[in-house]
């Protein structure tokens, strides 16, 4: 079901994109797998592969028996002359470091022409010499977690076009999956609309985009202004959401976005069976009828119409009865469509929106 490119996500028609304050990634990549231990390693790789083939032209792997990830094997000399224009990072490591045994590959892959597109926390002007290498070869070095739009905070002032954000219970919970499941079905339809990607790989996802947790504090919602601006009346920008609005560390970001974002229309995201937010026990994840609420009513100070057109569940858990009667039983619950992204025909949901 993923497996269709991502420029069939982004079909919408006469779109303006005002003026740009988004990172944009030169495309198309070489995905470097590194020295990956297993495909769990490789879930920025995984996405990327799934949601975005047509902008990736192969994968590079420091060792025959890392894990691939169904891309062919390619030089940095044979990705070049295949028109590759960036080496993007699609492993992660713990704390988000830039690992010294990649270094030597890193410089190499400049040597040849390739620029290097990483998520990491660790910049890559941390790597030694490798910001001289690229200036001397004219490569681009980008840390989507270190760019920042141009800071304005933000206006309040009511957009043109429609908007929908997705938003959750707690962290990792599906909100990029369901705002990339919702776009493409719009794009299905024929209906214009935009995946607008607020995380790292979201951004390499689409090619462009806010990293909105890394955005100071007092501009989030100017950020998230920027990232969809006036539109089309009928145009949709589908906003990827961050954090949720019941957790102690994120609740911030989430907050932001969602004024910034000025959403007609959310999506709550919800893991059944997760009674904790991740990683913090100490923490209850809200019900379903509490988070909307809240989302709800915050979501009002910038749009006063907004409302809850959905919920999205992970349901990856359990047999195709058991999803079945989950997903009925939620929509009757609470009056609104409810899918799993992965798994549901969303045409219940676009016909609610449209």
């Amino acid at each position: 079901m993923a497996s269709q490119s991502i420029s069939a996500l982004k079909t919408a028609k006469s779109v303006t994109e005002g003026p740009q304050r988004q990172l944009l990634l030169p495309a198309p990549y070489l995905v470097f797998l590194g020295n990956a231990r297993s495909r769990a390693d490789l879930k920025t790789a995984m996405g990327l592969r799934e949601w975005a083939p047509d902008s990736c032209l192969g994968q590079y792997r420091m060792h025959p028996d890392v894990p691939g990830i169904g891309l062919p094997d390619l030089t940095f000399e044979a990705a070049r002359k295949n028109g590759a224009k960036s080496l993007l990072i699609g492993i992660a490591t713990d704390g988000g470091r830039l690992s010294e045994s990649w270094w030597p590959d890193l410089r190499a892959a400049v040597r040849m022409g390739l620029g290097i597109i990483s998520g990491m926390h660790q910049s890559l002007t941390t790597v030694p010499g490798l910001a001289a290498l690229a200036e001397e070869n004219g490569c681009h070095l980008i840390d989507i977690r270190h760019w920042q739009p141009p800071l304005t905070v933000g206006t309040g002032s009511k957009r043109s076009g429609k908007r929908l954000l997705t938003v959750g219970t707690d962290c990792a919970i599906g909100k990029k999956y369901t705002a990339l499941a919702i776009t493409r079905a719009m794009a299905e339809r024929g209906q214009a609309a935009t995946f607008r990607a607020t995380g790292q790989t979201g951004i390499m996802l689409a090619g462009s985009g806010v990293p909105i947790d890394s955005v100071i504090s007092d501009f989030i919602s100017g950020a998230a202004e920027a990232l969809s601006p006036a539109n089309a009346q009928g145009h949709w920008d589908i906003i990827e959401g961050q954090g949720a609005l019941g957790h102690p560390a994120y609740a911030a970001v989430s907050l932001g976005l969602l004024h910034g974002s000025q959403p007609d229309y959310i999506i709550l995201c919800h893991q059944p069976g997760r009674a904790t937010l991740d990683g913090f026990p100490d923490f209850p994840v809200p019900s379903l009828k509490n988070a909307i609420e809240i989302n709800l009513a915050m979501g009002q100070l910038t749009n006063p119409h907004i409302r809850c057109a959905g919920i999205s569940l992970n349901t990856a858990g359990l047999t195709p009865d058991e999803r079945a009667d989950l997903l009925e039983r939620t929509a009757d619950q609470h009056g609104v469509p409810c899918f799993d992204p992965m798994v549901s025909c969303l045409d219940p949901l676009l016909d609610f929106l449209l």
